[in-house]
């Protein structure tokens, strides 16, 4: 009984962020970015994700790789540009098409904006910066 009330705080807790890693974080933003994002073909919505997003994580400059394969994938780095952390998820992909690789290089603190489109029924990242 104890054990099943430690996996269902564990449970409603990941959901929060609090032992998820900066893709996962990101993946969660698109997921939520989709329910916000108009049901019409044509309706657009950006998300803005602050990276880093939990203190102490990612405190350098990032780079992130969304790829048309469906691979989300993060590399931090520290002041000399090595690299001191990885992350990657393909949970994104559940609920929007990429259709071409992204990659990106962005100073410390700098936020990602990740923007989507309605096409097909579908959502569609159009576009990151």
């Amino acid at each position: 009984m104890r054990l099943l009330a430690v996996a269902t705080a564990l449970a409603a807790s990941t959901g929060c962020g609090d032992w998820t890693d900066a893709a996962t974080r990101i993946a969660f933003d698109l997921e939520a970015g989709t329910r916000q994002l108009g049901g019409a073909d044509g309706a657009r919505h950006s998300i803005r994700h602050a990276t880093p997003s939990k203190a102490g994580e990612c405190t350098g400059p990032y780079k992130v790789q969304i790829d048309k394969v469906g691979a989300l994938v993060v590399w931090c780095y520290d002041t000399e540009g090595r690299t001191v952390s990885s992350h990657s998820t393909t949970y994104h992909s559940r609920f929007v098409e990429t259709p071409k690789t992204y990659h990106l290089e962005k100073p410390a603190q700098a936020p990602l904006i990740i923007d989507l489109e309605r096409r097909g029924g579908r959502a569609v990242i159009i576009d990151v910066r």
